[in-house]
């Protein structure tokens, strides 16, 4: 069966930790594509908001 598994992150080394920590509980042939995102969003103050996204799609 193909499913999915979403992160979002504020920063880019948490979603790294956290895409890397999900694969090593797969088998590397399992994975069929990683999907990746990322939106800034400004905000009141003048700063920046980013939302940092991935998607992968594995056989479970």
């Amino acid at each position: 069966m193909v499913q999915v598994k979403l992160f979002d992150c504020d920063h880019e080394k948490d979603l790294q930790d956290a895409i890397n920590h999900f694969l090593a509980t797969l088998d590397s042939s399992d994975v069929i594509d990683i999907k990746y995102g990322v939106s800034a969003f400004p905000e009141t103050t003048g700063d920046q908001i980013y939302c940092f996204t991935a998607m992968v799609i594995y056989h479970a």
